[in-house]
């Protein structure tokens, strides 16, 4: 006696358009839910830089890839030490990677021997800069009273380092964040890399 064993009845071309349909619409559902989580971590709360250039040597290295923490800043101020991104305020296009060395209202003297010194307001030195990450310094001397809001950036490779020392001081807004995150080369993954607190 022979049987039939299928029990599938043959799909009607209205049941695969409407599947189809579903297909569709889901996949479409999952890009916007995506895009809305990932667009507003994208620009609101970290982005990743590529290094370019020695002026961070030894601390960064060219072609080194960098997640930048936009979040802090929104909350907080920079600090002295953090290794920051930022847009160059000649060309507000472009975009630096610096160590912050002073802060508003501060005057930043640096001395012949490429020493940095913060003063106080009545222009006595207040602290000696320990800057351990310095290895390629430069001797050469300058003195920047800051204004409400305005930051001296210097790179850690101070005789290859195009900064404040040349172009003055970075305004408040123009500060993207602070690297937060090195990725790449692996063998160089790190957390807040570069940052340093003074004693």
């Amino acid at each position: 006696m022979n049987e039939d064993l299928s029990t599938s009845d043959p799909v009607s071309p209205v049941e695969k358009n409407h599947s189809f349909r579903e297909e569709a619409w889901e996949t479409f559902r999952f890009l916007l839910i995506a895009l809305a989580i990932v667009i507003p971590i994208r620009v609101f709360i970290a982005q990743p830089f590529i290094v370019s250039g020695a002026s961070m040597d030894p601390t960064f290295k060219d072609k080194q890839y960098v997640i930048v923490d936009e979040l802090s800043y929104h909350i907080g101020d920079p600090a002295r030490g953090d290794v920051v991104i930022f847009k160059y305020p000649k060309n507000p296009k472009q975009y630096f990677i610096k160590r912050v060395i002073g802060l508003p209202e501060e005057t930043i003297l640096v001395d012949g021997k490429g020493r940095v010194f913060i003063k106080n307001k009545d222009g006595k030195i207040a602290l000696t800069l320990n800057e351990p990450y310095v290895a390629y310094p430069k001797d050469d001397s300058m003195e920047r009273i800051l204004k409400v809001g305005e930051y001296f950036m210097m790179g850690d490779n101070r005789a290859g380092s195009f900064d404040s020392r040349a172009w003055g001081p970075v305004n408040r807004d123009l500060i993207v964040g602070k690297a937060f995150l090195r990725l790449f080369p692996v063998s160089t993954i790190d957390i807040l890399p570069g940052q340093y607190r003074q004693s």
